[in-house]
């Protein structure tokens, strides 16, 4: 039974994740909302090359994790603090890259 419900836990964790990796990666728009309308269009091209470079980075993290929680390492908890956190940190990274660029462009 604790088994089973580890198992359901985890399920809805990585839903939750890749709900929000998902939402990030498609947020083209938003970050680019403040620079005039003829810059709009190269910035949220900017924003999906960024998000695409970045893709495999956050998928490495996202397995890295599963293993630990599957070797016992972390709890389910403890497991979503620090994708949620790593999200965060990730998405701010690529916002700043994204400032840098439209800077030089």
């Amino acid at each position: 039974m604790s088994r089973s419900w580890g198992n359901l836990t985890m399920l809805i964790i990585t839903a939750t994740v890749a709900s929000l990796v998902a939402s990030i990666a498609s947020a083209a728009d938003p970050p680019c909302d403040k620079y005039p309308p003829a810059k709009q269009s190269r910035c949220a091209d900017i924003w999906k090359e960024l998000n695409e470079q970045d893709g495999p980075i956050i998928a490495q993290f996202g397995l890295d994790q599963q293993k630990r929680r599957e070797e016992g390492k972390i709890d389910a908890r403890r497991h979503l603090a620090e994708n949620m956190a790593f999200i965060k940190q990730s998405t701010e990274k690529r916002l700043e890259r994204l400032k840098e660029r439209m800077a030089r462009e």
